[in-house]
């Protein structure tokens, strides 16, 4: 009976380990002054201006992402400086923010885009950012 209680502790354990999504994470902090829309593993997320939106439980893999952005009334053109598009990979446990922010100089509207993680980027085996 022992043997049979330590061999499902054992197995429990190694099945929680193993879960490829645990406490990943994927957070949009929207500080610009207009909305952004990021598309991320083909599917749509808004962000309003002052806004913040997690995407939880993401599985193990790399993907993809491409942000777009409102331009508030007032401004007569737009650049973008940062990662407003690129890769991102995720680990188990990975957490990923990716900041936006905004300025509004002489009718110019400039979004900025930062993005970091809690990956430990001296792996090698555990690139966050190809």
């Amino acid at each position: 009976m022992k043997k049979i209680l330590v061999v499902m502790f054992i197995s429990m354990i190694t099945f929680w380990s193993c879960s490829s999504d645990s406490g990943t994470s994927l957070t949009l902090k929207n500080m610009a002054a207009g909305a952004i829309y990021l598309n991320f593993r083909g599917e749509l997320t808004t962000v309003q201006a002052g806004k913040t939106v997690v995407i939880s439980d993401l599985s193990r893999g790399t993907y993809s992402y491409v942000t777009t952005y409102s331009v508030p009334a007032g401004a007569t053109s737009s650049t973008a400086v940062g990662e407003l598009d690129g890769e991102i990979i995720i680990n188990p446990g990975t957490e990923v923010l990716i900041l936006y922010s905004s300025t509004l100089s002489a009718e110019t509207y400039t979004i900025y885009a930062s993005k970091t993680s809690n990956d430990d980027l001296d792996k090698e085996d555990n690139p966050i950012f190809p």
